[in-house]
């Protein structure tokens, strides 16, 4: 019987000063092994940590032991002018996220972050369609192909569901109930959840796996949901490109990328009197305050519908 080799993803070493890398790739492993979050995530991580631990290092600091809130705020006015508040901000949450790993493995005693401050980031508001530029982006790929059918069903499940980008790309077959309506989706941290599929996007994908799958199938292909020409899993690259090639031919001005879809699900959710909370379970999000940003955009449409239409805005 052949043996099966299961391949275990190779994390990346720490390129600090080998007095501060041995804490920062437990870390990382702690971040890959535990929290599950994605490499690309790690990577982010480990690249912060690892400039700051090399000002520490030639500032006197022989390890992350020594390392105090003083010396780590020099660090962070120390970065050029380039960096932008939400660059900052990530850092500060990478040094935070290690310090409270470091206590809770007793590497240290106490969190050298707590007295730490960040820049404090602008809410950007979150552009969105326009509920009529979603029906012609929809409505774009025209025709009975297989690519007509199967880039429909992606757009209307995208709309409908609000998922992420990888989230869609990495459906498989198993985890949709055309029957009853819903996905089973995991997103960050492999975290489960329940997202409605809402009726046209329903008959947009039974017709798709009815007449235009089959198309798509190869030899070695799995049970993935959406397929390429090659009979892969679609990649998210080529969602995006479907994506704004749709747009442009339904005449959108607006820069469509695909998380735009996913601002304009919440967002038309909201508008529509949809629950805050439901909204957070839908889009997966672990706090609220994640969510509440949407809030905001229905506060500026009050604002620029009051401007428009009271009497005494008029001149």
């Amino acid at each position: 019987m052949a043996r099966v080799r299961v391949r275990t993803p190779v994390l990346p070493q720490s390129q600090a000063p080998e007095a501060f890398a041995e804490d920062i790739d437990a870390f990382i492993a702690f971040l890959n092994l535990e929290r599950g979050l994605s490499h690309h995530t790690q990577g982010g991580y480990q690249s912060d940590l690892d400039q700051c631990a090399s000002f520490l290092a030639k500032n006197g600091q022989k390890n992350w032991r020594e390392a105090g809130a003083s010396v780590v705020t020099s660090w962070i006015h120390s970065l050029p002018d380039s960096y932008s508040d939400a660059s900052l901000a990530r850092k500060l949450t990478a040094l935070r996220v290690f310090a409270r790993f470091l206590v809770r493995d007793e590497r240290r005693k106490d969190d050298f972050t707590t007295l730490l401050s960040g820049p404090k980031l602008a809410r950007r508001i979150p552009e969105s369609l326009t509920t009529e530029e979603l029906e012609r982006l929809v409505a774009a790929p025209t025709g009975g192909t297989p690519i007509a059918l199967r880039d429909r069903a992606i757009l209307e499940l995208f709309y409908s569901s609000g998922l992420r980008v990888s989230e869609l790309s990495g459906l498989m077959l198993q985890q949709v109930d055309l029957q009853n309506g819903f996905l089973r989706v995991f997103g960050k941290g492999s975290k489960e959840r329940v997202v409605p599929v809402g009726g046209r996007a329903c008959e947009a994908l039974q017709t798709y796996l009815d007449a235009a799958r089959s198309h798509f199938v190869k030899t070695k292909t799995g049970s993935q949901l959406f397929l390429s020409e090659r009979g892969t899993a679609i990649s998210r690259k080529m969602i995006w490109v479907l994506v704004k090639k749709h747009a442009q031919r339904a005449g959108i001005e607006k820069a469509v990328k695909p998380h735009l879809l996913r601002h304009s699900f919440a967002t038309h959710l909201l508008n529509g009197g949809a629950d805050l909370r439901a909204i957070q379970e839908m889009l997966g999000h672990a706090t609220i305050a994640t969510t509440q940003i949407y809030t905001a955009v229905e506060e500026k449409r009050l604002v620029d519908q009051h401007a428009k239409f009271h009497p005494r805005n008029q001149t």
